[in-house]
């Protein structure tokens, strides 16, 4: 399956992070392996104006340059609307920090399937809002471990 993938300013920069800790260094690996997943086009990443608004703001040049040549790699792209404002300002009415809510609008909008996050605090707020976010949001490594274990049982149920 083809997924668009839209990540926030903070898992895209997680390879660029110091890798000393295990969860780190595991979130790093789980996302460069999705961005190779979509280099490829097997999955599609998605890039929108607040990430670009957000990573151009960069004060370290090093990781907004290596940011800059991820998000190249991004075969969508969403444009801001007066409806992901819309949308942005009922999120934020359900305790949503600013830039959190503008993220979830446009990845909304863009129809992704899957927001990728390494920001617990969005994580748990967006699993507290489930019957609210109108699209999937998880941990790159949690999302990437049931991808590929999906997908293996997906090509083992057709007889390959």
């Amino acid at each position: 399956m083809n997924y668009r993938i839209y990540m926030d300013v903070c898992c895209l920069s997680r390879p660029l992070d110091d890798l000393e800790q295990a969860r780190i260094r595991l979130e790093a690996e789980a996302i460069t392996e999705i961005i190779q997943n979509c280099e490829v086009g097997t999955w599609t990443l998605v890039n929108s104006d607040i990430i670009e608004f957000e990573v151009n703001r960069h004060s370290d040049t090093f990781k907004k340059e290596l940011t800059g040549a991820i998000l190249a790699k991004a075969k969508a792209y969403i444009t801001t609307s007066v409806e992901i404002m819309h949308r942005a300002d009922d999120l934020m009415k359900l305790s949503f920090k600013f830039h959190d809510a503008l993220h979830l609008a446009f990845a909304e909008s863009g129809a992704v399937d899957v927001f990728l996050t390494t920001d617990d605090r969005l994580l748990r707020k967006a699993q507290q809002n489930l019957n609210s976010i109108k699209i999937k949001v998880e941990n790159p490594v949690i999302w990437l471990i049931s991808t590929l274990h999906n997908e293996v049982d997906t090509h083992e149920t057709n007889g390959n």
